[in-house]
C-alpha cells in the first residue's frame, strides 16, 4: 500500500478517528489507583472489530497489559508501545470543563488523558487498524503493547514484559505527547532513590543533648544532595547538535531562567519525606522519596559515587538508600532509519521540518533503548495541560498524528 493511499483513507475517515479519540476520554483510567479495566475493555472491543489478533497479560490481577499484532511475523518488527492510565484529575473546581467531557471546543478535545496519552494511543491504533481494514501487505509485524501503569513507574507493564521475554523488535514508537513538530529521540535516566534514616528516641524537650533525630539527620542529608545538581554531562558532535536544540525547546515552552539546565545537569527533587511519631518526640526513623534524573553522558556510577562521597565526608551514620529505575541516559541517532522516516514523514504530511530532541524528563522509551531497539517518542499535544488542570489536544493534531504512524509503518516495513 502507498503512502497517499493510506493518508487519504485516514483523511476521509477522520470524524470516526476522532469519535474514538474522545470516547477514550469519557473513560475515567486514574492512576493512582490504577482503575483500568473498563478502557482494557473498550480497546479490547475497538481490535475485535478490526479483528486485529491480541491476548491479555495479568502480571497481577489488576493490572491487565494488551498485546496486540499486525502483519507479518517473519519479517522485522514495529513495536508501539501506550500506556491507558491517566493521572488522577485532581481539585474538578480548577477545571474549565469536565475532565472526562471528552467534548470537541474550538478545534480542540478536552479532557484529563487527550495529550498524556489517551490521544496518541487512540490515533495510533486508528492507523493499525485502517491498514488491517484496507487489508496491507507488509514485510514485517506490528505488536502494539498497551500497558496500565506508566503513570507510577511502568512496574507491571513495560517493564514486567520486557523481563518476561514478551516484547522483541527493530524499532519502536512511543505515542507519548511531544506536539505535531517535535519527536523526542533522546531522554534522562529516571533514578528514584528511597532513602532511610535511623536515629534514637527520646523525650522531645531533651533534644538536641538526648536522643539522635532521625528527621534532622534527613534534612541535612537532603541539603547536602543538592551537590547532585553540579554534575553534568560533556558532549561533542550529533549528540552536542541535538542538546542545542533541545535547550531552546524547553526555553520556549517553560520560559524559566535557566531552565535549559535540566538537560544536561543532574536534576534532583525531593518529593516525599515521612518522619517521626509525636511532636514532642526525638523521631528515630525518617524516610524519604528523591526523584534524581540523569542526562545523557552522566552514569548511574557517577551520581552513586557522589553520594557515597557525601556520605563519607559528612560523616552521615544510620543512613541507607536503595536505588531504583532506568538509570542513565538514552537516545536514539538522528540518522536511524526511524528518525528519518519520521522527518520524511512529517514534511509530506505537513510541510514542516521536524524537530528531533532530548527529553528532560523520561517515560517507558527507556526500557526499549536499553534494550537495543531504535525507539521514538511522537504524540499530539498541548504541553500546558499535561499532568495539571484543563488538558486538551488539537483536531488536527490527533489527525496528524494517525498518518505519521501509518506512514512510518509503511516505510519500515511496507
Amino acid at each position: 500500500m502507498e503512502k497517499q493511499a493510506i493518508w487519504e483513507i485516514i483523511e476521509n475517515q477522520k470524524e470516526d478517528l476522532i469519535r474514538f479519540c474522545c470516547d477514550m476520554i469519557k473513560i475515567p483510567s486514574e492512576n493512582p489507583p490504577c482503575n483500568v479495566e473498563d478502557v482494557v475493555a473498550f480497546i479490547c472491543r475497538f481490535l475485535d472489530a478490526y479483528k486485529i489478533p491480541y491476548e491479555i497479560v495479568r502480571p497481577i490481577p489488576e493490572r491487565p497489559n494488551i498485546l496486540a499484532r499486525f502483519g507479518n511475523p517473519n519479517g522485522k518488527t514495529v513495536v508501539f508501545n501506550g500506556h491507558c492510565d491517566v493521572v488522577p484529575a485532581g481539585d474538578l473546581s480548577k477545571w474549565a470543563f469536565g475532565p472526562y467531557s471528552g467534548e470537541i471546543k474550538d478545534g480542540k478535545i478536552l479532557g484529563r488523558g487527550t495529550s498524556d496519552m489517551k490521544c496518541g494511543l487512540a490515533a495510533s491504533l486508528y492507523a493499525i487498524a485502517m491498514l488491517a481494514k484496507h487489508q496491507a501487505e507488509l514485510s514485517g509485524n506490528i505488536l502494539y503493547t498497551i500497558v496500565p501503569d506508566e503513570e507510577t513507574g511502568g512496574y507491571h507493564g513495560t517493564q514486567w514484559l520486557f523481563e518476561h521475554g514478551y516484547i522483541q523488535g527493530d524499532w519502536g514508537i512511543v505515542p507519548e505527547p511531544t506536539g505535531y513538530d517535535n519527536i523526542e529521540i533522546g531522554q534522562k535516566g529516571n533514578l528514584g532513590m528511597h532513602i532511610t534514616a535511623n536515629g534514637t528516641s527520646a523525650h522531645g524537650s531533651l533534644s538536641p543533648y538526648v536522643g539522635d533525630s532521625a528527621v534532622e539527620k534527613m534534612m541535612d542529608f537532603l541539603q547536602q544532595l543538592k551537590q547532585l545538581r553540579e554534575i553534568r554531562g560533556e558532549y561533542s558532535g550529533e549528540i552536542a547538535q541535538v542538546m542545542e536544540v533541545s535547550k531552546k525547546v524547553i526555553r520556549d515552552i517553560q520560559k524559566k531562567p535557566g531552565v535549559e539546565n535540566c538537560l544536561d545537569h543532574v536534576t534532583a527533587n525531593f518529593g516525599v519525606i515521612h518522619g517521626g511519631t509525636k511532636y514532642n518526640m526525638v523521631a528515630d526513623h525518617c524516610e524519604a522519596e528523591v526523584d534524581v534524573r540523569v542526562p545523557i553522558g552522566v552514569t548511574y556510577e557517577q551520581v552513586k559515587s557522589k553520594v557515597d562521597q557525601i556520605i563519607s565526608e559528612n560523616h552521615f551514620e544510620g543512613i541507607s538508600i536503595e536505588y531504583r529505575g532506568g538509570k542513565t541516559g538514552n537516545y536514539v541517532s538522528i540518522n536511524d532509519p526511524i528518525t528519518v522516516s519520521a522527518k520524511r514523514c512529517a514534511k509530506e504530511i505537513m510541510g514542516v521540518d521536524l524537530i528531533m530532541a532530548y527529553q528532560w524528563a523520561s517515560s517507558d522509551t527507556r526500557y526499549f533503548r536499553e534494550r537495543g531497539i531504535s525507539t521514538i517518542q511522537y504524540g499530539p499535544s498541548n504541553s500546558e495541560g499535561i499532568h495539571t488542570y484543563n488538558e486538551t489536544v488539537d483536531v488536527k493534531d490527533c489527525v496528524n498524528a494517525a498518518k505519521m504512524y501509518a506512514g512510518m509503518i509503511l516505510d519500515l516495513i511496507g
